[in-house]
């Protein structure tokens, strides 16, 4: 399709889609800088915390590839304003919840609604750019919009803590929702093509089903949540699931998830690059929430503003990457912004957050860019790589890699995090036994255990949490560090035949 016959109102259907998509991205990291108020008013353990957070992304990705499917029967607009509306209703419950268990139930339905949303973004926009260039623009617009949402999530959260109770950061979804929806309705086509066929829900049943047992096995495995018989038979049953579901879709003529598209190297390449990104970066956040908070004492509102450098240079990073990408090629764009990205990384775990000056902005502002552009062109690798009427397919596995990606960052650095604290942790002597074993777990449980101390005892106990969480501070950023570096060196090589969209339509 050439640009003159394109879709006239495409740039109207990106900016509904857009917005369609902010609700869900700032979900996943307003909550950051409400955990420490969260954790005291609900009086949650750092296991519930962490579930509170992690469910939302853990099911999300068992979710899309299934919801992927359902929008290619009924259609993208169809299935977007339905989960739209999901969504709205699952932030007000997630608002007003009473306890740790119901607010973990409403991220349950935000999760379904989400993975709804989703791959109904990326395939609209897939769909109504044809012309390379232009999809391109609008894959770095949609970048854009997601590394800024994710960026000012925190911000936004921080502000209406400084005014409101905890469950406003879940309440500011529901007008954002209802100016959404009307946007969609209106703008988004009516007349789709659609796949004939009825929805497989039994292969839908069988891939959540193994990817969530296979996901919580691991995040139990980690945490030593659960004995080891339980986990390893969990990741067993998970595995069998999937292997059976992998079965079905090869021997199907019309299967759920096409899997020769990972026999396609730019596909894997922006799944990779995606879920080790968007993995890293969600823990760096995380970490950075609560150190802010729990260490510097700085109030909500103020933790936002310190990551205002990441969130500005993430809006520039995603136009910027499809312009670099069309001059320079996808590879060597991908691969130097994610290296960039790890010497931010590495020269951030050696910082004094103390005293940060000038250069702990201008590095906060490099990761923000150099990861928005990997993450842009994470997009422009999965999305370049297939024809139309695989956009739905390659806009699930996009998305399932981001959730992947943030659910399974979030477990291993709390994991981490919990587990560093725990050996870093020098408790006062006269602390009893039964709260010291809580007050190791986590910073937020050491705040717990102090508001029921007499005041002196209560301070030396923060104080003493304090040092620890700090002596993480090097090794967790480090690591994120290597990581990136290394995802820099594999994307360059499976990058090494990239050829963009013009040969996915022979593929």
């Amino acid at each position: 399709m050439s640009v003159s016959t394109a879709e006239p109102k495409r740039w109207l259907v990106l900016i509904a889609v857009m917005l369609a998509f902010l609700p869900v991205v700032l979900d996943m990291t307003i909550l950051h800088v409400a955990v420490p108020k969260l954790t005291l008013d609900l009086g949650a353990s750092n296991t519930q915390v962490l579930w509170i957070i992690d469910i939302y992304p853990l099911l999300m990705a068992g979710l899309l590839v299934p919801m992927g499917t359902l929008a290619d029967r009924v259609g993208n607009r169809r299935l977007l304003l339905i989960g739209l509306l999901v969504f709205g209703t699952a932030s007000g419950l997630a608002a007003f919840a009473p306890n740790a268990y119901m607010l973990i139930a409403a991220r349950v339905l935000l999760a379904v609604g989400g993975a709804m949303i989703m791959p109904c973004v990326l395939g609209t926009i897939r769909r109504t750019f044809e012309d390379e260039a232009e999809r391109a623009t609008a894959l770095g617009l949609w970048g854009m919009v997601g590394a800024a949402g994710a960026a000012v999530g925190p911000l936004i959260g921080g502000g209406l803590l400084e005014h409101f109770w905890w469950g406003s950061v879940f309440l500011i979804n529901v007008p954002l929702v209802l100016v959404v929806v009307p946007a969609c309705y209106l703008l988004l086509s009516r007349v789709e093509v659609t796949t004939p066929g009825t929805w497989p829900i039994g292969q839908a049943a069988l891939l959540i089903l193994g990817m969530v047992s296979v996901i919580y096995g691991i995040k139990a495995a980690f945490g030593a949540t659960q004995p080891t018989g339980v986990v390893v038979l969990m990741i067993i049953a998970g595995a069998a699931l999937l292997v059976l579901f992998a079965r079905k879709q090869l021997q199907s003529k019309t299967p759920m998830l096409d899997l020769t598209l990972f026999s396609r190297p730019a596909i894997l390449a922006g799944m990779i690059m995606a879920m080790v990104t968007v993995g890293a970066l969600a823990g760096v956040e995380l970490t950075l929430a609560q150190e802010l908070q729990y260490v510097l004492d700085k109030t909500p509102l103020q933790a936002g503003i310190f990551m205002i450098p990441i969130m500005a240079a993430a809006a520039v990073g995603g136009p910027l990457a499809g312009k670099l990408s069309s001059l320079f090629g996808l590879r060597q764009v991908a691969s130097l912004s994610l290296m960039v990205a790890a010497g931010a990384l590495a020269h951030l775990a050696f910082s004094d957050f103390h005293q940060p000056g000038l250069i702990v902005p201008a590095l906060l502002a490099v990761l923000g860019l150099t990861l928005s552009i990997g993450l842009t062109a994470s997009s422009i690798a999965i999305m370049g790589s297939v024809e139309a009427s695989k956009a739905g397919a390659a806009g699930s596995l996009e998305a399932t890699s981001y959730e992947l990606g943030t659910g399974l960052g979030i477990a291993l650095f709390g994991v981490f995090m919990s587990s560093a604290f725990s050996r870093a942790m020098q408790l006062p002597s006269d602390l009893a036994p039964d709260l010291a074993l809580q007050a190791v777990r986590s910073i937020g449980d050491t705040y717990l255990v102090a508001a029921r101390l007499p005041f002196d005892q209560g301070a030396a106990l923060i104080a003493a949490g304090k040092t620890a969480f700090t002596s993480t501070h090097s090794v967790l950023l480090s690591t994120s560090a290597a990581m990136i570096g290394l995802l820099g060196i594999v994307v360059f090589f499976l990058l090494a035949s990239y050829r963009g969209a013009s040969s996915a339509e022979s593929a």
